[in-house]
């Protein structure tokens, strides 16, 4: 009987894979037998990521993309198309939070890049890889959200109105390309030990207070997080899409 993980022979960007969530799918898809191009804005980052999954047997490149820029995300499509001749899996993990603080403070500037980051590259990148998965019968298209999507905050405010962008965006392209046998469905993760949420989890008065709210009584970690991206990669999620898949300790049922 076939392993329904088995991602052997699979093709699979990750994008913002240098460190985090990003870095910890990247090597489980790899350890499940995906080729994976880690992808992030510094080369040098993303290196010591491929370095290792090379180095455990795993097969992994580096195309450098800061997200935010069409043409870079345009090349690291192509690049990967003319190294191994098609993408089978895109994980759209990388993301921006340059603002903290109430939504009053918010200026159009910082509005437009988490916009343009959070949501219209994805948007991009699923135009760009979605066509392709169609014309070989089907693939699968990942977005690492945020349980953000789903509540409101005083202090990261416009971070969550973007994530919850990227659940409606997924339902729409799911329907589109649903009939192609492209799947699309979003992670919402919960508070995870990273550099990208350090000013949540560093505080430790605000960490106190989410942990003594979250049913297991403490935060995430990344290689939490990751197994679940591999699931809606591989076979084993073949009638799931346009779907958000909620990992937060149980925060949001209390």
């Amino acid at each position: 009987m076939k392993n329904p993980f088995d991602l052997t022979g699979k093709v699979a960007i990750v994008t913002g894979s240098s460190r985090g969530i990003g870095r910890a799918i990247a090597e489980t898809l790899a350890a499940h037998g995906a080729k994976v191009v880690v992808s992030s804005r510094k080369a040098e980052a993303c290196r010591e990521v491929a370095d290792g999954i090379n180095k455990s047997g795993g097969e992994a490149i580096v195309i450098p993309c800061n997200i935010s820029r069409r043409n870079e995300v345009e090349a690291l499509v192509a690049e990967t198309e003319k190294k191994w001749g098609k993408i089978d899996v895109l994980v759209c993990n990388a993301a921006v939070n340059p603002y903290y603080g109430p939504m009053s403070g918010l200026s159009d500037e910082a509005f437009d890049k988490i916009m343009g980051s959070n949501v219209k590259s994805n948007l991009w990148l699923c135009n760009l890889v979605m066509p392709g998965m169609a014309s070989r019968g089907g693939g699968s298209v990942v977005i690492v959200s945020s349980i953000g999507g789903l509540r409101g905050s005083e202090v990261i405010g416009m971070y969550c109105v973007s994530k919850a962008a990227d659940f409606a965006l997924a339902r729409s392209l799911a329907l589109e390309w649903g009939p192609k046998n492209v799947r699309i469905n979003c992670i919402a993760p919960g508070l995870v030990q990273t550099d990208f949420a350090k000013a949540l989890w560093e505080d430790k008065e605000m960490r106190s207070a989410r942990e003594a709210e979250t049913p297991l009584r403490r935060i995430g970690q990344p290689n939490e997080i990751a197994p679940a991206a591999a699931y809606l990669a591989s076979d084993a999620s073949t009638f799931m899409t346009g779907q958000v898949m909620v990992i937060d300790g149980g925060v949001t049922i209390n």
